[in-house]
């Protein structure tokens, strides 16, 4: 048991340390805080993401609600909360585990999601200039100034692949409805 939690400390902070903006050629990402009801629709899913970094891969269970008045997100790692977020697309609360390294931020999270869940044109609306969301069947591409910064596949309805190439890690996101059927 100590060695599956030293494994996950292990694998959390390197996502701290891939998440230093300071080693990236692309500069600091922007901000998306879209607000909940600019995704359209209500979501409810229990998630199974995968975090890879460094060909180190870690398994995570977590719950994604979003209606219209608010998103909130609860992230486990073995059976202990890691990460709750409420966002009502004005203020962002975070608790945070003690262990989790500080570059793994709430922002960065929500910023993750809303690039893999929310409509191109609203993400594409809120980003500055420099930086554009190209979309086509299955597939988004963040860019900075025409270079690629994050990838984001969707192999099937209910999965979705971001790679964050601009700080080196994967997330495998398999998600399932409150009912048990896929997204």
């Amino acid at each position: 048991m100590f060695r599956l939690i030293g494994n996950l400390l292990v694998a959390l902070l390197l996502i701290g340390c891939a998440a230093n903006p300071s080693r990236s050629p692309f500069g600091e990402l922007p901000t998306l805080r879209l607000s909940p009801i600019s995704l359209g629709h209500t979501l409810a899913l229990q998630q199974r993401l995968q975090v890879t970094v460094h060909d180190k891969t870690q398994t995570l269970d977590a719950l994604l609600e979003v209606d219209g008045q608010e998103l909130r997100l609860g992230v486990q790692a073995l059976g202990q909360s890691a990460l709750n977020l409420h966002w009502d697309g004005h203020t962002l609360q975070q608790q945070r585990a003690d262990w989790l390294p500080p570059s793994l931020s709430g922002e960065r999270v929500l910023f993750d999601l809303q690039l893999v869940y929310w409509p191109a044109e609203a993400i594409r609306a809120a980003l500055p200039t420099d930086w554009s969301l190209q979309e086509s069947a299955g597939q988004r591409h963040l860019l900075h100034a025409g270079t690629a910064v994050v990838d984001v596949t969707y192999p099937t309805e209910n999965h979705a692949v971001l790679n964050q190439l601009r700080d080196g890690y994967q997330l495998d996101i398999t998600s399932t409805t409150a009912d048990g059927s896929g997204q």
